[in-house]
């Protein structure tokens, strides 16, 4: 099906066209429509074709080292996928199924040189939204890529942080606890053997006055590792949520294929019923 200029305009990748270089690349790319659960590409077929979204629903998705299909993208409207395999001319490393109707537009290498060999500067156009579309994937990488928490919140600590983790972690170990214990001892065996010569004779008002600040102190240090803590706490919280969401996907995806499977067998089964009644009768 012919693709208007109109339909382009709309197309992101096309958008810095004029209506000249629209007008060509009109004239060579066509509009295909795809049928629910139609496989449009698979992993392996010649990459010579690439699609842009106009509507519909697409899942592309590809198989890790497991066997497992993973989600790689839906494109929305405007979106494109395939080109990379399309523009080097390598097949398709992704599998491209429509989950609904849907329509797209149809773009072939050689409808890029036409339109390259008779406006060249359209070229600089479409690279220029190309390259800004990667570097939005690029900082969409950066911000979802799957790191461990504690290494993302040790790099934003600040030096403060870093000693009230420190003295929490030292006040909460038996090193302290025994350190601590055999000081007063000293401290409190020293005053009692000095008698009238001890500086802090009993009931050791000075220690007690020492271990008043020293827990005033130590309180709000340890309160702000553990405020760290929940930070930690939560974060992991968000990253198993996703995790969740991500299987829950994929078990409604394996769930789909079944059902879809379930429906093939079933029309098979119809069509054998056919075929032996007719050959009955």
């Amino acid at each position: 099906m012919a693709c208007k200029p109109e339909v382009l305009k709309h197309v992101p990748l096309f958008a810095l066209l004029d209506e000249d270089e629209t007008a060509v690349l009109a004239g060579q790319v066509e509009l295909r429509n795809f049928a629910p659960r139609q496989r449009i590409y698979k992993i392996g077929d010649p990459g010579g074709l690439a699609y842009v979204m106009l509507s519909g629903r697409v899942r592309v998705t590809t198989v890790d080292q497991d066997h497992q299909e993973v989600l790689i993208d839906e494109p929305t409207h405007g979106e494109f996928f395939g080109f990379a395999s399309m523009l080097e001319q390598t097949p398709h490393q992704t599998n491209a199924t429509a989950i609904e109707e849907t329509v797209c537009i149809e773009v072939d290498r050689q409808d890029i040189l036409v339109l390259l060999q008779r406006k060249p500067h359209a070229g600089m156009d479409m690279l220029s939204v190309l390259a800004r579309q990667f570097h939005a994937s690029q900082q969409l990488v950066r911000l979802r890529a799957s790191r461990n928490p504690n290494e993302v919140i040790e790099e934003e600590a600040t030096f403060g942080e870093r000693i009230a983790d420190s003295v929490a972690r030292f006040g909460g170990s038996w090193t302290f606890i025994i350190a601590f214990a055999v000081a007063i001892l000293i401290y409190t065996g020293i005053n009692s053997t000095l008698h009238r010569s001890a500086w802090d004779p009993y009931p050791f008002i000075l220690l007690n006055l020492f271990l008043s600040m020293l827990a005033a102190i130590q309180a709000p240090v340890i309160m702000m590792s553990q405020n760290r803590q929940d930070t930690k706490d939560r974060l992991r919280g968000e990253l198993d949520y996703q995790v969740n969401r991500r299987s829950e996907s994929e078990i409604q995806g394996l769930a789909r294929k079944l059902n879809s499977l379930g429906d093939k067998i079933g029309d098979v089964e119809d069509l054998l019923r056919e075929k032996q009644s007719g050959d009955g009768a």
